[in-house]
């Protein structure tokens, strides 16, 4: 018999931008004066500059070399990065 995972239910009721969909509605509609910049998932107006377009190549070049491989991203980012930034 199939047991549900009880981590499974301690999950939010909402995916992440289900919900930031729903509060950008809410103030939009409470802030018709206001300009709002999207920048969620699929909500891109420019192609990517060529900096941004090197950077995502020298980032899996990097992932494909062992010395410099970094596995998956820590859930807060990269610690060299977060500095750089």
């Amino acid at each position: 018999m199939a047991k549900v995972n009880k981590n499974y239910l301690l999950l939010q009721g909402n995916y992440l931008f289900a919900e930031i969909a729903n509060r950008v509605k809410k103030f939009s509609k409470e802030n018709p004066d206001k300009k709002i910049i999207r920048l969620g998932i699929g909500d891109v107006t420019e192609p990517l500059v060529q900096s941004v377009i090197s950077g995502l190549k020298n980032g899996v070049d990097d992932m494909a070399k062992k010395e410099t491989f970094q596995g998956y991203t820590p859930d807060k980012g990269y610690e060299f990065l977060i500095d750089k930034i």
